[in-house]
């Protein structure tokens, strides 16, 4: 081989390695990680943090939570929307997002959303609250649906079947006084009465299960000549009158909602799938039963409740974002890092799983969000 040839050879080889010193770095860049900013309330403060534990875990791209007080949420995220100092992503009361739609405080994400596989089978409320003007603006992130739970150990010594929930207004009613009978500071019933959350959540699906309505079909105007919301008022009058429900009930701004259940002393009330959890962990001793919400002569219903997952208007990182989104809603993390610990799946072609199939409670909690209503209004909050 020449000189000649030699030195072409290595100045080539040369020349590669040194094109390819300077490619690297570009390269490296294209792929280096994206710090995405997440906000979320309290409320799903434990679900949050476990689940951005383990995508930053498997992702290149990491994300920071910050946890705000419930009560301090909307106003909190809508200043930082505002003043251009919005989080990347954020999960919020699916209530809401109607309002921050309108606002135009949101991205639209409608065409990514349409394109996911399960699209059809997310949380129909979730979809429907976060939907303005045809365009979407969020998809569901946590899920809660109400229903009733009763306490067997009551039901059985009050002669009752512990198996067998109500499934009428004047079954609820014969149970609350079978119970209270018992004396001894046990209740049939209970319910927060100054808490008008509370209400919503485990009220109005009593009205709803019996064919009426709290609002008119636009959410325009109030529906108080209902005959459905006048029978459901006087079905609660009737079991507050004769004193079948605590007293202290009626100053109740929430903070006892599922603590009176808890005492073992009342025999059914209104809550949600979280209710399962907390007494799994903390009265195991309690053995209760779920069942629908029901109408006045039957019906089921349920309060769809939960959080939606939005990307506020001013994010960064829109694309990545989402691809935590797309993550969070896939089959495996609904199933390992919700069903497996007791959360609903925001899917409802994953109502029914391997670990609910243990608890067919859970699945029927999965169920009844799936059936469920809310209202959608721009001003929720003055309602």
């Amino acid at each position: 081989m020449s000189r000649t040839f030699k030195f072409c050879a290595l100045f080539i080889v040369a020349l590669a390695l040194a094109l390819s010193s300077v490619a690297l770095p570009i390269t490296t860049r294209a792929q280096d990680a994206v710090k995405l900013s997440f906000w979320s309330r309290d409320s799903d403060q434990a679900l949050v943090q476990g689940l951005v534990k383990a995508y930053n875990a498997s992702h290149t791209n990491q994300i920071e939570v910050t946890i705000i007080p419930a009560a301090d949420f909307v106003t909190k995220i809508g200043t930082a929307i505002a003043g251009g100092a919005a989080p990347d992503i954020m999960a919020i009361d699916l209530i809401y997002v109607p309002a921050f739609a309108a606002a135009d405080q949101l991205t639209d994400i409608g065409s990514m959303a349409k394109a996911l596989p399960y699209f059809d089978n997310l949380s129909p409320s979730h979809v429907r609250l976060a939907t303005f003007d045809k365009k979407i603006y969020g998809l569901p992130f946590s899920a809660e649906g109400s229903v009733l739970m009763w306490n067997k150990g009551l039901f059985k010594k009050a002669g009752l079947d512990p198996e067998k929930g109500p499934t009428t207004w004047d079954e609820i009613y014969k149970d609350a006084k079978a119970i209270t009978a018992l004396g001894n500071g046990n209740f049939g019933y209970y319910f927060s009465g100054a808490c008008s959350g509370c209400n919503a959540f485990t009220f109005a699906p009593l009205i709803w299960a019996s064919g009426g309505d709290v609002l008119s079909k636009d959410y325009s105007a109030a529906t108080l000549t209902d005959p459905a919301v006048k029978a459901a008022l006087q079905f609660y009058n009737k079991m507050w009158t004769e004193k079948l429900i605590p007293e202290g009930a009626k100053v109740d701004n929430g903070s006892d909602f599922f603590n009176a259940f808890q005492t073992g002393k009342i025999g059914m009330i209104g809550t949600g799938a979280f209710a399962q959890g907390v007494l799994k962990a903390n009265h195991p001793e309690i053995e209760y039963g779920v069942t629908y919400l029901p109408g006045q002569n039957g019906g089921k219903s349920s309060f769809a409740g939960g959080d939606s997952i939005a990307i506020p208007k001013g994010s960064k990182y829109v694309k990545e974002a989402f691809d935590f989104i797309q993550w969070s809603l896939s089959d495996d993390v609904q199933l390992e890092q919700f069903a497996k610990n007791s959360q609903l799946p925001v899917r409802t072609d994953l109502a029914k799983n391997k670990y609910f199939d243990a608890d067919k409670r859970l699945e029927l909690n999965a169920t009844a969000m799936g059936l469920g209503n809310t209202p959608y209004s721009l001003k929720y909050n003055e309602l």
